[in-house]
């Protein structure tokens, strides 16, 4: 199997204790495919790898998670143990066992002699169906599949509906790229050979009504070839690798743990790792709310927009790099701590911009503040009217001020302004109040190294490039010269 372009190979791996590092954010969006008939954990590093991108007005997709490994090796034990640690979210289990091909007549004579482990043997074109259905927001029919008739059940089927989280569970969901494209997250449940073949036996006799004799021969003959042709080698494309299955309580929680904090993140923050929203609290909703009023006086506009902007400055400046500092307290005792960042400046788009230092420099006392004004005609057509900016620009770390991010253009002219002066692009924080999707993408893109701190990001653009729902021109209300 040609190896995935966006993966990585075995990076060190310890024998024992935690290894957990990068979890891969896989791309969200794949063409829909059509509907057919028929003790201490130990972890493998990711890569992060992003596709295209959702139109910006759509909701948050779900998360997508992928679980597979050898038979009988725990993957739905993993499963039922995130879901019950997940229950304040809308879950939906998807098994791959669901969408196994109803045995023809001639197979089913010969059922003996045909392999259910081989990947042939699932509609993977129905189960893509399932998964993007659901991830659009819609309701899907699951089939139930029959394992004594090996037939799918024509009168039953499982209704699923709109979700949180997707967690898609079977021994080949890593096998088809197509599949591997729609998850955010990979797991691979890695359980001890001897076990797995005892729980198979213990499983396929009980639930399936199998005796041992066939359930031996058909290990031996299809599901070890299989493991070792199919699921094996899909190990590679894991961000999680979870030894002993559902024993593993430290895995799983670490698991969840994750889950929940890209559950909180807007889906920007999850294509863009250098995009930073601020923790949303019902304070901030408030003074959202507050200043998005168009029959807000100017008063109460300056004082909340100033109180989320202090927010905004403060968040950013703790993306800044400190150095360890020790002090002796008045009490004689040594506190270790850190130490601010020394080589700092601010620099404002004109003129809301202008509107950010006051905040900046309550902030950082004798801050020195450049300014950029950059002339917009239409969308497009942007023209440097302006510049004053600190002679040793290029030695500090930048703090770029602009409320508003909109289609990200006069934003990406001041940071290629910066980067020409000689500033590292590493060394740029953009904050702004309010951002739109179409300018995060345009900003990120071409700058991928710089961070974006805001306090909320919007819907979209309108067809007059306006940030919707947004708060109209910033500068306009905050100096008082929208009359």
């Amino acid at each position: 199997m040609p190896e995935d372009p966006t993966s990585i190979d075995y990076v060190m791996e310890k024998a024992s204790g935690p290894h957990f590092s990068g979890l891969r954010l896989d791309g969200l969006l794949s063409s829909p495919s059509k509907s057919s008939n028929s003790s201490p954990s130990h972890f493998r590093s990711g890569v992060s790898s992003f596709s295209a991108i959702e139109d910006p007005a759509a909701p948050n997709q779900p998360f997508v998670i992928g679980v597979t490994g050898g038979t009988a090796s725990g993957k739905t034990t993993v499963c039922d143990m995130i879901i019950q640690q997940l229950h304040d979210h809308r879950i939906v289990l998807v098994n791959q066992d669901s969408f196994y091909r109803g045995l023809t007549s001639e197979e089913l004579d010969h059922v003996q002699e045909y392999n259910f482990d081989h990947p042939d043997a699932f509609d993977t074109e129905q189960l893509l169906h399932c998964i993007e259905t659901l991830k659009s927001g819609h309701p899907y029919q699951i089939p139930i599949y029959d394992f004594k008739t090996h037939q799918r059940k024509s009168d039953a089927f499982r209704q699923v509906n709109a979700c949180d989280v997707i967690i898609l569970e079977g021994i080949l969901v890593f096998h088809d790229s197509r599949v591997r494209d729609v998850m955010n997250m990979k797991i691979f449940v890695d359980t001890d050979a001897d076990v797995r073949l005892a729980r198979r036996i213990r499983r396929d006799t009980v639930e399936r009504g199998r005796d041992v004799d066939s359930v031996l021969e058909q290990y031996a003959k299809f599901v070890k070839p299989a493991f070792d042709d199919f699921v094996l080698p899909s190990k590679k494309y894991a961000d999680v690798i979870i030894p002993r299955g559902g024993d593993n309580h430290v895995a799983v929680d670490l698991i969840v743990q994750h889950i929940h904090t890209k559950l909180g993140q807007h889906d920007l923050c999850k294509i863009y790792p250098n995009v930073f929203v601020i923790q949303s609290t019902f304070q901030i909703r408030g003074m959202h709310t507050l200043i998005r009023e168009k029959d807000i006086s100017k008063h109460d506009f300056v004082f909340y927009s100033d109180r989320l902007i202090r927010l905004v400055v403060e968040h950013g400046l703790g993306h800044l790099p400190f150095t360890e500092k020790q002090v002796v307290t008045p009490t004689g005792s040594v506190y270790s701590g850190v130490d601010f960042c020394k080589k700092l400046c601010g620099v404002s788009i004109i003129r809301s911009g202008e509107s950010m230092e006051n905040a900046l420099r309550a902030c950082c006392k004798g801050i020195k503040i450049g300014k950029i004004l950059i002339h917009r005609d239409g969308d497009n057509g942007m023209q440097l009217i302006y510049e004053k900016l600190p002679s040793d620009i290029s030695e500090r770390h930048v703090l770029l001020l602009d409320p508003v991010l909109g289609t990200g253009n006069s934003a990406s002219q001041a940071i290629e302004l910066l980067i020409q002066k000689g500033v590292p692009e590493s060394h740029i924080i953009f904050l702004n109040l309010i951002s739109a999707p179409e300018g995060i993408h345009c900003v990120c893109k071409r700058f991928p190294l710089l961070k974006i701190v805001t306090s909320e990001i919007d819907q979209c653009l309108n067809e007059e490039f306006r940030v919707i729902p947004g708060l109209g021109e910033f500068g306009d209300r905050y100096f008082g010269t929208d009359e």
